[in-house]
């Protein structure tokens, strides 16, 4: 009985030794190769200083342009129960720490800048430029660093996130409505802008520790805009993305072309242009980002 017992476990040890070699035959090159090696020596002269967002549910007014029929009615309220942390950085990335990247040859320099006092955000900065920010990042540090998604900066801004909504009736056909509404709206943004950039700190943190989110300096997320079609009910006919242009949030949201520096001198694809342009970025801390980020450096498509 023992025997008969014994007998159907033999092919699956068959199997599992030559697995249990290969895996660990797999580590060793992967070791050798230095892909599981610590960080660089020099990753914490260019580690941010970052605070971490615990897990909650949260809600925040959906990113998009939403039509009904040929009218622009408000976005949706979206609630969202985020069961991970967010590890982003505290301040937007300096001046300072940016001029590495450029001394590096791996960023472009910033655009108009005309003085630069310590401690600055670095901005005239396009989308182009944050990531080509991050990929250096990324390699001077071994870590795995990003441009947050618009819900993700939500879920960091907390109460200082933007509601962009009118509070209109969404079923008026009245378009002279909505120009009115944004008209004000433009007006009263025009009448508090105050464009020139401040040191780092100078807007405060909110409750979570993020600092000087929605002062004068647009941030760049990695979420494309969209126009979204629905029906009476509100439910989604058409979601259309447009990658090339991408979501921007400060006081407002403003979606700008990926290539644009300066707001001020256009690109901005829906509503008032933003005071400035700059950018902070979300660390990965799943245990495997390291691996990634030395895959990319080799050149791996990952």
């Amino acid at each position: 009985m023992s025997t008969l017992q014994a007998r159907p476990a033999l092919p699956f040890i068959q199997t599992l030794i030559p697995a249990l070699v290969l895996a660990g035959l797999s580590g060793a090159v992967v070791h050798q190769a230095g892909f599981l090696a610590g960080p660089p020596a020099e990753a914490a002269l260019y580690a941010p200083q970052t605070v971490t967002i615990e897990p909650r549910q949260f809600s925040y007014r959906a990113d998009g342009e939403y039509l009904r029929g040929s009218h622009v009615i408000d976005a949706p309220m979206a609630t969202v129960d985020e069961s991970r942390p967010l590890t982003i950085m505290k301040y937007q990335v300096a001046h300072s720490d940016y001029d590495h990247c450029v001394a590096d040859g791996a960023c472009k320099a910033a655009e108009g800048v005309h003085q630069i006092r310590e401690n600055m955000p670095v901005t005239g900065v396009s989308y182009d430029d944050a990531q080509a920010y991050a990929a250096w990042l990324s390699r001077k540090t071994g870590e795995t660093w990003s441009l947050p998604t618009d819900e993700q900066l939500a879920f960091a801004a907390g109460t200082g996130f933007p509601d962009d909504a009118f509070g209109l009736d969404p079923d008026s056909r009245n378009p002279a409505l909505r120009w009115l509404a944004d008209y004000k709206r433009e007006a009263a943004e025009r009448s508090k802008r105050d464009p020139v950039p401040r040191i780092r700190g100078s807007f405060g943190e909110n409750e979570f520790g993020l600092a000087d989110f929605g002062g004068n300096i647009w941030e760049w997320t990695d979420t494309c805009h969209r126009r979204v079609q629905v029906d009476g009910e509100g439910t989604a006919l058409r979601d259309e993305p447009s990658c090339g242009v991408y979501v921007t949030v400060g006081n407002h949201r403003s979606p700008m072309t990926s290539f644009v520096r300066d707001p001020k001198g256009g690109g901005c694809a829906v509503g008032t242009p933003p005071d400035n342009l700059g950018f902070r970025l979300v660390k990965s801390t799943r245990w495997y980002a390291p691996l990634i980020s030395r895959l990319r450096d080799r050149g791996f498509p990952v």
